[in-house]
Formats: structure tokens, sequence, C-alpha cells
């Protein structure tokens, strides 16, 4: 390749036989076509090289095989060691992304320098490829997605293009098995703009092989680390207690029926406090913190309407956090309404 493209698609590779014909098809596909599609096989001792071998009579496609297992941090800091592009997009092995998905973000991140990573919307389809006709909606604004980050990551990483130095600059953080990305989100918020396009443009492949199953447990000690580090850092005082309820904020759906009154009282308190304490602290957008724990207060009473009833909402109510928790709703809802509905894979 005598110049160099202006995108570089990363796929990390380890025993995906099944799938990663169709990841790298989809690539290969796009409308958008200034790109290096760089395939770094993990070891995998199911075949899938000689899958990918028979793509490389492409010439933008590169096979680079690692000589033994490095694991998911280590060989994608490895491609964007190895990167050509300006920018470095990210595909899953097992995920499939829509024909436009370069066109869209590389037009976005050219006519936005200030951003340094831009995700997308995601739909889901099963392990045959099948769509399940579900959407993952992200919040798109740069302050409400630095916000959102005190609570769980709100990229799905599949999605992602980012500018190619900023990652050199940042990179994975290698002992972190899972939640990596999540990790990487938080340390590049600090001093760059985040964003998401409201604009379905990758489709995930949920199976039984997906890590985060595998290693649910460690997922949850990863993300509670992360999150503690950042309520550290903002200057608010938080018990083991705290910690183990917030995490809970966003993952209602684990929280015993009987917990919910407890639960509610403590969630009123705590978000006003994290309002109280940002505002001296400024570590995040003040209005888009207030949008995004006033959207949360609204989620938190709509599941304890379940174990509480009315009372729930007139908790709610009574909660000076119920005027953003509804404007916050109807910004949703609005999401919701202007997404367009998956293709069929």
């Amino acid at each position: 390749m005598g110049t160099s493209p202006k995108v570089t698609v990363l796929i990390p590779v380890y025993n995906r036989k099944k799938y990663v014909a169709a990841a790298i098809e989809s690539v290969l596909g796009q409308s958008f076509t200034d790109f290096e599609l760089l395939l770094i096989d993990d070891g995998s001792t199911d075949g899938s090289v000689e899958i990918m071998r028979t793509y490389t009579t492409d010439p933008r496609v590169r096979l680079v095989c690692n000589e033994q297992n490095l694991g998911i941090p280590k060989t994608r800091n490895r491609g964007i060691d190895l990167a050509r592009g300006e920018y470095v997009a990210m595909l899953d092995s097992d995920d499939w992304a829509y024909p436009r998905r370069l066109e869209k973000q590389v037009a976005f991140l050219d006519r936005h320098r200030d951003v340094a990573v831009v995700g997308a919307w995601v739909t889901e389809m099963d392990e045959k490829g099948r769509s399940l006709r579900r959407v993952k909606i992200l919040p798109v604004s740069p302050g409400e997605l630095q916000s959102r980050l005190l609570f769980r990551s709100c990229h799905h990483h599949s999605s992602i293009m980012a500018r190619t130095a900023v990652l050199q600059e940042y990179r994975y953080c290698e002992q972190y098995a899972v939640c990596e990305d999540f990790d990487l989100f938080v340390r590049i918020a600090r001093k760059h703009k985040l964003g998401n396009l409201p604009k379905i443009l990758v489709c995930r492949r949920a199976h039984s092989g997906g890590i985060t199953r595998e290693k649910a447990q460690l997922v949850r000690e990863k993300n509670l680390e992360i999150v503690s580090a950042q309520l550290t850092e903002l200057g608010i005082a938080f018990t083991s207690a705290d910690l183990e309820r917030h995490f809970l904020l966003l993952r209602l759906d684990r929280l015993p029926l009987t917990h919910h009154r407890e639960y509610l009282e403590w969630a009123n308190a705590w978000l006003l406090k994290l309002q109280a304490v940002n505002q001296h602290a400024l570590r995040y957008p003040e209005r888009a913190l207030a949008r995004v724990v006033g959207e949360i207060w609204c989620v938190v009473c709509w599941h304890a309407f379940a174990g509480m009833g009315w009372r729930a909402w007139k908790q709610f109510w009574l909660s000076s956090l119920s005027k953003e928790g509804l404007s916050s709703m109807r910004q949703y809802l609005l999401l919701l309404a202007i997404r367009r509905p998956p293709r069929e894979i």
C-alpha cells in the first residue's frame, strides 16, 4: 500500500472460526473504501487463521499472528502500534458492521476535531446471524457520556472509531483481562470529548461464548474498581455499601424487590450528594451530570414501583431530582422514536 489509509479497521481474533468470515466481509463491503483491515490472530487453534488467510489476496487486508496467546488488551495494543490509519475502527471478530459504518464515523471525526472517540448504536443477532430486533440506545452528547462514565461504560466497544494518536497515547491497560475498554474511556474522557452517533452501525452477536458471561464475577470486580477510583477522584466520601449500591444504579434488575424502599431513600440522598460534591469539584459538566442523575432517579423509581406501588412515585415527586428526571426521560423517548428499525443481516 503506497500511501497510508484513512482508517485502520482492527479485528483481534481468537478461536472465531464460525464467525470471523462474516466480520471480515462486512468490512470489505463498506461504502468507504480508504481503509486497511488489520487482522491479528491471538494464537487460535480452531482453523481461524486459515480462514483469514484466504482474504489476504485483497491488498487492503493484513494478517498478523501472535506467537502465543497474549489476551485481548495486549493484542489490541499491538494493533494500535501497527495501525497505519489516521483513525482506528474496532470490530470484534464475532460482530458485523453495517455498510456505511466507516463512512458515517469518518465524516463525524473529520467534522468534530475535538472528539477523540465516537461510537454508535448497535443491534443484536443470534449465533446464526438472525436479527433479534433489539437496539442498544446509547447517549450521544460528550457531556452526558463523560458523566455516565461515573456509573458505567456507555460505548459498545465494537462500534468505536478513535483517533490513532489518542489510542497510542492512552493504550489499553494490559492488567485488565476484562473492562479494559471502560478503563480506557474513563482515562481519555479526562482530557478529550467522547461521542456516539444516534445511528445503528454495528450488529453484535449474542452467543454462549461471550466473555462477559464467562467472567461475570471478574467483570463486576473490575467495574467496581474503576467506579471506586472515579468516586475517590471526585472527592466524595463513600462506604463499601455505598459503592455496591452505586454499582446497582444502572443494573436494577439485580435488586431484590424487598429492598426497594430502603434503596430508594439511599438513591435520592446519594444522587443529590454526587451533584453537590461536583458543584465544588467541577469534575463533570454540571448540566450534563444533572440530566444523568435525574434520569437515573426516574429509572430507580420506575423499578421501585414493582415493590412499593404508587409510594415510589410519591417519592419521585418529593425529590428535587424529579424535574431533570422527566426532562431526561422525554429526551430518551424521543431517541427511541427517531431510531430506525434494524435491517436483517
